[in-house]
């Protein structure tokens, strides 16, 4: 039975990475054609200097925002997640959409021309917008899926860790002589 339960996970994972670069590339199949649009017209250099992956990655983010949100708001149960997914959130406001809005401001903006330097950073950020949407599906898939191993192990380390799941922990209060241990405990 066990390995009947390995299996319907893995295949439910296969399934989940399936979905997600399928999302993935469904958000960047546009931003392909212009670039072979721009390859076309012998302008390659302007698929790394125009504004189109800072777009792409800004978009990446803000999906990956909302499953992480979704994450986040699924199941009252799973609070004692919400640190995780909320240094997520951050990690992704701050290495993805913040650097992608400025850059697709500054590159629109810009009369001068663009700084050699953009056609580095735009891929990489392109990709880290991908890994984090990537985590943030297997995020909110596996905090809403129904595994009961999965909640059994983590009640067990949010008892441990001193930072977390504060709410689903008992304050443990020291026992006067005469006094029950039921007493004593909230």
């Amino acid at each position: 039975m066990n390995d009947d339960q390995n299996e319907r996970s893995t295949q439910q994972t296969i399934n989940m990475m399936y979905g997600t670069y399928a999302d993935v590339i469904f958000v960047l199949f546009p931003f392909v054609v212009i670039g072979m649009q721009k390859i076309w017209m012998d302008q390659g250099k302007q698929i790394l200097l125009g504004p189109d992956l800072s777009i792409a990655a800004a978009i990446l983010g803000g999906l990956a925002l909302g499953k992480f949100v979704l994450g986040l708001i699924t199941n009252g149960e799973l609070g004692r997640f919400k640190e995780r997914i909320v240094f997520f959130i951050a990690l992704t406001l701050l290495l993805v959409l913040g650097p992608a809005i400025m850059l697709l401001l500054l590159i629109t903006a810009s009369p001068d021309g663009v700084p050699d330097l953009v056609a580095f950073v735009q891929p990489i950020l392109l990709i880290v917008a991908i890994s984090l949407y990537t985590t943030a599906v297997s995020v909110s898939n596996l905090l809403t899926r129904p595994d009961r191993y999965l909640v059994a192990d983590s009640q067990d380390e949010s008892v441990s860790d001193a930072g977390e799941g504060e709410g689903s922990r008992e304050l443990d209060l020291p026992v006067r002589e005469g006094q029950g241990t039921e007493s004593s405990r909230y």
